[in-house]
């Protein structure tokens, strides 16, 4: 198997875990981390079919490169909205909140740079 597709499974499992436990401890969490629950439950909820779509490419022997380029986007997407979300003055995180969103940033920054890496090995494997 493929570093690229190791890293999308990667980001897969993470996806899943992650989105499961922010949509089932929404309520938990929010009064630890000082965040909305709602703003948590989607966030978990959201991460559920971006697993999928991460499934469904790392199942493939060649994963699209437009598939993962998207996945990239998204996931540099997320750690800005994470950064946003901390400096933008909407909500009041606790200390453990902010170890939370930014801690959860960087792993998605560095998966996100994992996955232009395997990128540009599959690139020049195929050349």
């Amino acid at each position: 198997m493929s570093f690229l597709r190791r890293i999308l499974f990667l980001d897969a499992a993470t996806c899943i875990a992650t989105g499961l436990l922010l949509t089932i401890a929404a309520g938990l969490l929010s009064g630890l981390l000082g965040l909305p629950e709602m703003l948590l439950r989607y966030a978990g909820i959201s991460l559920l079919p971006f697993a999928a779509f991460l499934l469904y490419l790392a199942a493939k022997a060649e994963p699209p490169r437009g598939g993962v380029w998207l996945v990239i986007a998204l996931n540099a997407l997320w750690v800005l909205d994470s950064i946003l979300l901390l400096v933008a003055g909407g909500v009041a995180p606790t200390m453990l909140g902010y170890i939370f969103v930014l801690v959860q940033a960087a792993a998605v920054l560095i998966i996100a740079e994992l996955e232009w890496l395997g990128l540009r090995r599959e690139r020049t494997r195929l050349a």
